[in-house]
């Protein structure tokens, strides 16, 4: 059975308290994911590309109509140090968490975490121009 068609064949909630067994091929880049390997017992994205498939409206229900592909678009540490992706869906942009599998691409997980570092939302050459209009203490005079 397939991610698309888990919503359909189990009730509401379902996988909010049952672990997901089953293998799916990522959409993206074709590999074969199995649930073994990540970690905990709810696989919910590509170890090695990280996208994910819009499915879910709160964690585990299946509610969503979507469908979209999930991307990952950054990263952040949950206050137990725990690393979490953020997803953001390409067709209807809805921006969703999730926790970092044990087996996710390293590499893939750095470049996104990077990725703020070497394309900042801002240009670079405009810092000490910010800095010295916050006073040089973050904050404007």
């Amino acid at each position: 059975m397939n991610r698309e068609n888990k919503r359909r064949s189990f009730e509401k909630g379902y996988y909010k308290t049952h672990a997901c067994h089953d293998t799916f091929t990522c959409k993206v880049c074709g590999r074969l994911v199995v649930p073994e390997g990540a970690g905990s017992r709810h696989r919910n994205h590509c170890p090695n590309c990280l996208t994910s498939l819009h499915v879910d409206i709160e964690p585990g229900d299946r509610a969503s109509g979507c469908g979209g592909r999930m991307e990952p678009v950054s990263v952040w540490v949950r206050k137990n140090g725990e690393w979490a992706i953020i997803h953001r869906c390409i067709r209807c942009g809805t921006l969703n968490s999730n926790r970092v599998a044990a087996d996710d691409n390293p590499m893939k997980l750095m470049s996104i975490a990077m990725k703020l570092l070497t394309q900042p939302p801002f240009p670079l050459e405009r810092i000490e121009e910010m800095t010295r209009l916050m006073g040089g203490e973050g904050r404007l005079e």
